[in-house]
C-alpha cells in the first residue's frame, strides 16, 4: 500500500492517508487526500482532527504531489513521509506548524485486504502502512503546543470511489506495561457491494508483543455482535470484543464517487475497551483513552 494509484485514474476516485499521533499530551490525526469527481475535476485536501475540533483545508491539485512507489506526500508546504511529517499550514481558522519524526514502521504481515486486494471493482481498498511506531517531536496548533515525545503513531490509507454506505472502524495504540513494546488494534466492519449482492465484511489486526493476529472475512471470521457501540468477532481460537465507552465525535468529509461531499463522524481520542482472547484465555483487557472510533451510515447522515 505504499504505492500511489491516482496517476492512472480519470474520474470518481479518491486516495487518502490517515496518520494518527498520540501521546499523554493529546491526539492528532491528519488526512492528506487526493480526489477526482465524476466530471474529472482533480483536487486535494487536508483534514486535521484533534480531541476538541476538526478542520478541512482544500488545496488546488497543483499543490499536491505523491511519489509513485513509496509513501511520500507533499501538500502545499507540508510533507508526509515514512520518516515523519513537516507541517506548515496557515489559514484564517487554523495555524499548524511543527515536525514529528517516526521510528521504524511495523507493517502488517501481508495486505490487510487479503485476496480482496486483487478485486478491481471494489468500492474501497483499505491498507495499513504501520500498525504502530514510536514518534517524537511537537507541533503548535493555534498557539497551543502539542508534545509527542514518547508517543505512538499509526498509518493507514484508503483508495477507491466511495466509502462504504455503512461501516464501523476503531483503532488504538498503546505501550505494553510489561515489555514497553508498542501494541495496537484496528478493526473495521463494512457493507461490501459485490455486483447486485452485498455482504458485511470484516478486517482486523491485533498487534501484541511484536506479533500480528489477523481476523478477517477471508480467513473465516464470524461476526457475533455488531451495533453502533459494540463489536464481537470470533475466528477459530481468537475472540475480540470492542466496546465504545465514551466519544467526542467531530464531522469529517468523506468521498462519494470521488467528491468529498459526504459527512461522517469520528472521535480520535475517545474511550474504547478492547478484550482479546485465545482459546478463551484472556490475552489483554485494556481501556484505551486515545482510541479512534468512526461510523458511517448513509441513512443517519
Amino acid at each position: 500500500m505504499n504505492h500511489f494509484y491516482g496517476f492512472q485514474k480519470k474520474h470518481s476516485y479518491f486516495e487518502g492517508w490517515y496518520l494518527k499521533h498520540q501521546s499523554s499530551h493529546g491526539t492528532l490525526a491528519l488526512i492528506p487526500a487526493y480526489h477526482i469527481n465524476r466530471c474529472g475535476k482533480r483536487s486535494a485536501s487536508l483534514q486535521v482532527i484533534t480531541e476538541e475540533k476538526s478542520y478541512n483545508i482544500p488545496f488546488p491539485v497543483n499543490q499536491f504531489y505523491s511519489a509513485r512507489d513509496m509513501f511520500y506526500v507533499n501538500l502545499g508546504e507540508s510533507v508526509f513521509s515514512a520518516q515523519g511529517i513537516h507541517l506548515d499550514i496557515h489559514t484564517p481558522k487554523l495555524t499548524l506548524t511543527g515536525d514529528i519524526t517516526y521510528g521504524p514502521f511495523a507493517p502488517p504481515d501481508y495486505d490487510i485486504m487479503g485476496p480482496f486486494h486483487y478485486v478491481p471493482f471494489m468500492q474501497c481498498h483499505h491498507g495499513i502502512l504501520s500498525l504502530s511506531h514510536r514518534i517524537k517531536g511537537q507541533v503548535t496548533l493555534n498557539g497551543t503546543v502539542m508534545d509527542f515525545g514518547g508517543g505512538l503513531g499509526y498509518i493507514e490509507k484508503d483508495r477507491g470511489s466511495s466509502f462504504p454506505s455503512d461501516y464501523l472502524w476503531s483503532q488504538c495504540s498503546w505501550a505494553d506495561k510489561t515489555t514497553k513494546t508498542p501494541c495496537s488494534i484496528m478493526v473495521a466492519l463494512a457493507n461490501i457491494p459485490m455486483g447486485p449482492a452485498h455482504f458485511t465484511g470484516c478486517i482486523s489486526s491485533v498487534y501484541f508483543h511484536g506479533k500480528e493476529y489477523r481476523l478477517a472475512t477471508y480467513l473465516g471470521v464470524r461476526i457475533l455482535k455488531y451495533t453502533d457501540r459494540e463489536v464481537v468477532i470470533r475466528q477459530g481460537k481468537y475472540t475480540l470484543h470492542v466496546n465504545l465507552i465514551k466519544e467526542q465525535p467531530h464531522c469529517l468529509a468523506a468521498p462519494s464517487y470521488g467528491s468529498m461531499t459526504r459527512t461522517i463522524r469520528e472521535s480520535v481520542g475517545c474511550q474504547v475497551r478492547y478484550r482479546f482472547y485465545i482459546k478463551d484465555k484472556k490475552v489483554f483487557d485494556i481501556l484505551c483513552r486515545h482510541a479512534g472510533f468512526e461510523r458511517g451510515d448513509l441513512a443517519k447522515e
